[in-house]
């Protein structure tokens, strides 16, 4: 929201939507484009691939607002060095690659997208599990070299075996009602006690979960926790025979360690979406002690990889975007308290950070009442040793406020929205 107003040159002015610079890097989707254009953003770039630091850091000179998804690693160094930067967009579901401390410290809001793929995650889950218990990836090779194997050794049905799945989250209950309607029976674990949807049912703990599944799923977020959680040890529990499979993060599973029990028998397969290391980009090789496996199927982190996913993740990304630049609102915000404060007709709106210190909101306060400006509402709350507050007042902000409320040492970032 832009009021068209007349300010004197002792005024705050808000930064408009013209002079704002949005980059958005990694073929993030046109939708996210297009909503910034919609809202009258006209200085949007688009770029294919990922940054490394150095060109980053050169590119975010003078840019409002950064969109990326996995390959673009934002540092403290490139937050350090880009000062006008109020927002980072991840269009993907984690926030790994930022530097999230370093991004609340500078007052930089990051938004991603955690719920926007969980349907295509699903769907490739399942499908793999057929896959993997059909041997279909082995014949498939096999018809490519001109061998013809028809065959059912080895081969079976998913209907009354059971898939453990690891992590209830957002994807595991949709994988879990995706099997149950194949005549799967579902058990699954996870760190907080869940609700469970259909018929699946909440195991002990994550031994159990092993011990008792033909298909084991891993749909965890990376964590200290969740580190090297599939090892040798949690690999001899499965059954001899049975299946893993991790469309989570490449740190969750042990590779040379998943490797010995595909080779020696004890695993009848696996599939693998995410890997420890992985290219930078589509012209990098892809290095793996999983290659040649014929009984491993290998993706390139293509889980959340759909039409339908990318267009939701940019929209869902970029409306986040676009209500912080235009409202204040961190609804949904990885990094900074979540406020959020309803547009009043005939005010003017002022978004302050700052350092969770005592006495900080009745200083702020006590400047613009000093000043004979009434304030009509606010919102206010902490998180992370962050303050975030949202103001809005009768009229517009005299200039004096804003050095006034910068020189604070509380201070991180004060702006005029509107």
């Amino acid at each position: 929201m832009n009021q068209q107003v007349s300010m004197s040159s002792d005024t705050i002015i808000p930064l408009q939507k013209e002079n704002m610079k949005i980059l958005l890097l990694e073929n993030i989707h046109s939708a996210a484009e297009e909503t910034f254009r919609d809202g009258q953003y006209s200085s949007v770039e688009r770029r294919p691939g990922a940054l490394e630091e150095d060109e980053l850091i050169e590119m975010l000179s003078d840019v409002h607002v950064l969109g990326i998804r996995s390959k673009t690693h934002v540092s403290a160094r490139v937050l350090d060095a880009a000062p006008h930067l109020l927002a980072v967009g991840c269009f993907c579901i984690g926030t790994d690659q930022v530097d999230l401390d370093a991004a609340t410290r500078r007052g930089v809001a990051v938004f991603n997208a955690p719920f926007s793929n969980t349907r295509s995650v699903a769907e490739l889950t399942i499908a793999e599990v057929i896959m993997l218990a059909r041997r279909a990836t082995q014949r498939s090779m096999e018809l490519h070299k001109g061998i013809w194997n028809k065959t059912a050794k080895g081969c079976n049905e998913v209907r009354r075996k059971t898939i453990g799945i690891v992590g209830y989250g957002h994807i595991g209950p949709q994988v879990g009602l995706l099997a149950e309607s194949l005549g799967m029976r579902v058990v699954f674990h996870d760190i907080v006690r869940k609700l469970p949807l259909g018929n699946a049912r909440q195991v002990s703990g994550l031994e159990e979960l092993l011990e008792i599944s033909d298909f084991v799923t891993l749909h965890v977020p990376e964590t200290p926790l969740t580190r090297g959680m599939i090892g040798a040890e949690q690999l001899r529990l499965m059954p001899r025979g049975s299946y893993l499979l991790n469309l989570s993060r490449g740190s969750v599973v042990d590779i040379p360690a998943l490797y010995e029990a595909l080779t020696n028998g004890h695993l009848a397969g696996a599939a693998v979406d995410v890997f420890p290391q992985e290219p930078n980009s589509n012209k990098d090789p892809f290095e793996s002690q999983l290659r040649g496996l014929s009984n491993v199927i290998l993706t390139p982190h293509i889980g959340g990889s759909t039409e339908e996913a990318q267009r939701n993740i940019g929209i869902e990304v970029s409306d986040a975007l676009v209500s912080y630049l235009e409202t204040g609102s961190t609804t949904g915000c990885a990094n900074l308290p979540e406020v959020h404060l309803p547009v009043i007709e005939d005010s003017y709106r002022m978004v302050n950070i700052h350092k969770d210190m005592p006495g900080v909101l009745s200083r702020i306060n006590g400047l613009i009442a000093g000043m004979c400006v009434n304030i009509k509402a606010q919102s206010y709350n902490t998180r992370n040793g962050i303050g975030y507050l949202l103001m809005d007042v009768e009229r517009s902000l005299p200039r004096d406020i804003e050095r006034q409320i910068e020189a604070l040492d509380s201070n991180v970032r004060t702006r005029l929205l509107f």
